[in-house]
């Protein structure tokens, strides 16, 4: 499991927000610094939003209005060890002051045709709550599963340094931002 905590600066409230989250093929080209080759590596090669669960329904990206309290959304997205597959976000809580979402992958994910995740082995969890009209507090959890194969659940520092790509592109900072989170 890896935490991360933060304050960051938002001018653009909640809506901005779920825009950025929503905005799933922005998500292709984020950088985290990899630990094990020692340079910054892409870590999302592709991404795009789902109609369903379906990989083959292909959409725009969400907008903030889809985005409401208990909704449930699909994207796909490749990484660059876990390969492609099907993700299922769930707005959990959605105001003008608390945001709460939760990613877990739905399809098995494999590298070199091997399962590395099964269903629901990566879960993800965050909390955005305002702190002040443009400061914003973040709380993220990521889990892997027990059932994860050793080449993902391995390397922690590996962990920390995805984890923090992801909050990075969120808030809107460059993901392959100096220094690495973890070396």
């Amino acid at each position: 499991m890896v935490t991360i905590v933060a304050r960051f600066r938002f001018a653009s409230g909640a809506d901005g927000l779920l825009q950025r989250i929503g905005a799933i093929s922005e998500l292709t080209g984020v950088r985290y610094w990899s630990v094990t080759h020692k340079r910054w590596r892409t870590l999302i090669v592709d991404a795009y939003a789902l109609s369903a669960s379906q990989a083959t329904q292909r959409r725009k990206d969400f907008a903030p209005s889809e985005m409401k309290e208990g909704a449930v959304l699909y994207f796909e997205q490749t990484d660059n060890l876990s390969g492609k597959g099907v993700y299922r976000m769930h707005i959990a809580q959605a105001s003008a002051d608390r945001l709460v979402v939760e990613v877990e992958n739905v399809t098995t994910l494999r590298y070199l045709l091997m399962p590395v995740l099964h269903s629901g082995d990566t879960q993800l969890i965050y909390f955005l709550d305002r702190e002040s009209e443009n400061v914003w507090r973040y709380y993220g959890m990521v889990r892997t599963g027990k059932g994860a194969n050793r080449l993902i659940a391995g390397n922690e520092f590996s962990a920390v340094n995805r984890a923090v790509a992801i909050y990075r592109h969120l808030v809107g900072l460059p993901t392959d931002q100096e220094p690495p989170a973890a070396p």
